[in-house]
C-alpha cells in the first residue's frame, strides 16, 4: 500500500440514488453535496477528515465509492466485494446471478447498494419470484407491491382533453363593481383642485 499525500486527488462517486452531502469542521466548515451518481475529485486530506467526522465513515461506506484502492484501504480497510457494485453489476446480479449471490449481496453490501437493488428490482422489473421473496425477507421491501403500484400509476386515466368543462367556469354571482368611493376625500389644500 502506497503512502498517500494529503494533497493527492481522489475520485469519489455517490452510489446513492439521492443526494449525499457533508460538512467538515476542520476544513473551515467545507460543505460538499454529491448529486446521484456524481463523481467528484477531492483531496486525500478531505477524505481523511471526513472519516473523522461523526458519521463520516458510515457515509463513506454506505453511500460513496472511493475510486482509489489504497485510499479505500486506509479509510475502510478491506471492504466486501459488493462495495464496488455499480448499477450494471446490480442489474447483472438481479437478472443473471444465482439466488445465493443476491442473498450474499443483501447480507454484506453497503446500504447504498441495497437501495440500488430495491430500485432496480422495480424498474427492470425483476421477474424471479424467489429473488423478490429474498428481498422482502431480508430488507422488508416488497418488490411485487412496488411493481403493482407502478403499473397502476401508469394505467390511470389520462386528463380529459375533450374541450368542454364539467362545471361552469363563471362564478355564480358576478362581483359588484364599486359605484363610488367608500371613504370621503377631504380637500386639505395640499392639492389644487381643477374644475373643468
Amino acid at each position: 500500500m502506497r503512502e498517500i499525500d494529503n494533497k493527492e486527488i481522489i475520485k469519489v462517486t455517490n452510489r446513492f440514488n439521492g443526494s449525499v452531502g457533508y460538512t467538515i469542521r476542520d476544513l473551515n466548515n467545507l460543505s460538499r453535496v454529491f448529486s446521484p451518481n456524481e463523481t467528484k475529485e477531492i483531496t486525500m486530506e478531505e477524505l481523511r477528515k471526513l472519516s473523522w467526522e461523526t458519521g463520516g465513515r458510515t457515509l463513506i461506506n454506505d453511500y460513496l465509492i472511493i475510486q482509489d484502492e489504497d485510499a479505500l484501504k486506509e479509510i475502510l480497510g478491506s471492504p466486501e466485494p459488493e462495495y464496488y457494485y455499480t448499477e450494471e453489476d446490480v442489474k447483472d446480479l438481479l437478472l443473471n446471478k444465482s439466488l445465493d449471490a443476491l442473498k450474499d449481496c443483501l447480507d454484506f453490501a453497503p446500504r447504498g447498494t441495497i437501495d440500488l437493488v430495491k430500485k432496480l428490482a422495480v424498474e427492470l422489473p425483476l421477474n424471479d419470484v424467489a429473488k423478490r421473496q429474498a428481498i422482502l425477507e431480508m430488507t422488508g421491501f416488497n418488490v411485487t407491491s412496488a411493481i403493482e403500484i407502478n403499473e397502476a400509476t401508469k394505467e390511470e386515466q389520462p386528463v380529459n382533453n375533450t374541450g368542454f368543462r364539467r362545471i361552469d367556469s363563471k362564478p355564480e354571482k358576478e362581483p359588484e363593481k364599486p359605484t363610488g368611493r367608500r371613504v370621503a376625500v377631504v380637500n386639505d389644500n395640499k392639492y389644487k383642485v381643477v374644475n373643468k
